[in-house]
């Protein structure tokens, strides 16, 4: 018996496969470029005790093809259920959730809260339910964590009618990796959760910073959708209304002002390149428009770090997590520039220090940890999947 996690994107499925009773990881791949010229399978598996790894070039035609190719990966494996993670829950959804036709039927009408990734999550339950009759399908909503948000955070100051007709609210999301990181943090740190407080910082090609008191979410800078907040890959995160109404009353269409944010925007908008690696190497022989890029970006991420501990009063540590937190060292240094006020400073040799493992980064006089956790979402979708069903999953 075993838990199958599914992480499905637009063009790739990410899935684990992990012991029924406890954390042990047994199988994890990933099928990447469907429905392109070129796809890519990776499968790494432990048998008797030993780690294969086995990589080909192929077409992904769909992603029932894919799953399929995953279905023969995991060999005579019983599966016992599958967990997805599903971007936005809504208001509806604000715990892990047993999946059936009427659900997912509920699910659909969230599509145009989270148009990027709620389809193709979607579309991984439903192939994953024709593939796998009868094996509990389970949903792990990135927005569950941050259902604990207090109305202060959780509100937007606008009409009332706005709000309860068309549910207009903050969400968050991310919320699998920053309750992950939380409970690594208290544990790490030897806190009782309930007196753990963080800032965690999921910087990947989607960004977002999450305030953590008493491990609970208690703020979070994405919103409604996963446009709001930081400065990211492609979606440009916080930006004056004023100046899309300006843009819609100028000529640009919906479709054009939803594209241009969600896709043409962050980085790539400010230099031209979403990738933080080249934008970075950019930085480093002085490009301007990259220098500018990175300014920007870091400057987004140091004024909420600052508002975060306001309004937590005390904070424990500052967590840097997912791959652009986990591997790059000098944007850390460069985010983390003048916070010494708020008792946090870095030791850059160990900031330097490369590896895999969860790490410390802080100085012996900083008042506040800094730590690198590297993320392990499938790993929370998995727990997440065996306190709904039980341990005999």
């Amino acid at each position: 018996m075993a838990i199958l996690v599914l992480n499905c994107g637009s063009s790739s499925i990410k899935f684990q496969l992990f012991h029924p009773r406890d954390d042990t990881e047994l199988l994890r791949g990933a099928a990447e470029g469907i429905g392109e010229r070129e796809g890519r399978f990776h499968c790494l598996a432990t048998v008797s005790g030993q780690r294969r790894d086995e990589s080909q070039r192929l077409l992904l035609k769909d992603h029932r093809a894919a799953l399929g190719l995953i279905m023969e990966s995991l060999g005579t494996a019983d599966i016992s259920a599958v967990g997805h993670r599903v971007v936005h829950g809504g208001e509806h959804f604000r715990q892990t959730t047993l999946l059936d036709p009427p659900t997912l039927h509920a699910l659909a009408d969230l599509d145009a809260l989270a148009p990027l990734h709620n389809p193709v999550n979607r579309l991984g339950i439903t192939t994953a339910m024709e593939l796998f009759p009868g094996v509990p399908q389970v949903a792990v909503f990135d927005t569950a964590f941050h259902a604990s948000l207090p109305d202060a955070a959780s509100h937007y100051a606008i009409p009332a009618e706005w709000r309860e007709r068309w549910g207009v609210r903050r969400f968050g999301f991310h919320g699998i990796s920053h309750q992950y990181i939380t409970l690594e943090t208290a544990r790490l740190l030897g806190l009782p959760l309930a007196a753990t407080n963080l800032v965690s910082l999921h910087l990947g090609s989607g960004a977002s910073a999450a305030a953590v008191q008493g491990g609970r979410s208690v703020d979070t800078t994405m919103g409604m959708t996963p446009l709001e907040g930081l400065v990211m890959g492609t979606r440009s995160g916080d930006i004056d209304p004023g100046a899309l109404l300006y843009l819609l009353r100028n000529g640009l269409d919906v479709e054009t002002l939803d594209r241009g944010l969600n896709r043409e925007s962050g980085l790539l908008g400010l230099c031209g390149d979403n990738d933080m690696r080249a934008v970075t190497a950019r930085a480093a022989q002085d490009d301007a428009d990259a220098t500018r890029a990175l300014a920007v970006y870091c400057y987004r991420i140091r004024k909420t770090i600052g508002a975060y501990c306001a309004a937590l009063g005390r904070v424990d540590a500052l967590v840097f997590t997912a791959g652009v937190g986990e591997n790059n060292p000098a944007l850390r240094e460069a985010i983390l520039e003048g916070l010494d006020g708020f008792g946090i400073a870095i030791d850059p040799a160990l900031n330097r220090e490369a590896g895999d493992a969860a790490r410390a980064l802080h100085a012996a006089d900083s008042a506040v940890a800094v730590l690198v956790i590297p993320t392990r979402e499938e790993l929370q979708i998995a727990r997440e999947v065996r306190a709904l069903i039980g341990g005999a999953a």
